[in-house]
């Protein structure tokens, strides 16, 4: 079994957890404290909350400036088209930004968002 631990540079982690919980992602506070939130997205994927001076602990160069570029899109499935609907709703009423629109592609249906750190999430869903 493989598991995934997205790395986020966040300038407030107490902030970045309070929107992230509002999406219904989970703390796990055995791998927290006051420079990182480990958050539960499902069961083998993790997203860590790096405070910046924590997450250039394990960089070697600079931290993206992710309001003159992207850096990565972080994309995560959801179970219907409702369910891309409620988390963009969840994200935007939380402080998050819109991204790009509302998307459908054939058999995928997709909206996206912008973290308060400008990190862009993805959401998909894809017919069966």
């Amino acid at each position: 079994m493989r598991m995934i631990f997205v790395n986020l540079p966040v300038k407030s982690v107490e902030k970045s957890t309070q929107f992230f919980g509002k999406l219904g992602f989970e703390l796990n506070p055995t791998y927290s404290d006051e420079s990182c939130s480990c958050l539960v997205i499902d069961e083998n994927i993790y997203v860590m909350l790096l405070a910046e001076p924590r997450f250039k602990d394990f960089i070697n160069d600079e931290i993206s400036d992710t309001g003159t570029g992207t850096e990565v899109l972080n994309c995560l499935s959801a179970n219907s088209r409702q369910e891309v609907d409620d988390l963009l709703a969840a994200a935007l009423a939380a402080g998050g930004k819109p991204w790009k629109p509302v998307m459908q592609e054939g058999p995928m249906y997709g909206a996206s968002f912008q973290d308060l750190d400008g990190h862009v999430w993805e959401l998909v869903y894809m017919e069966p």
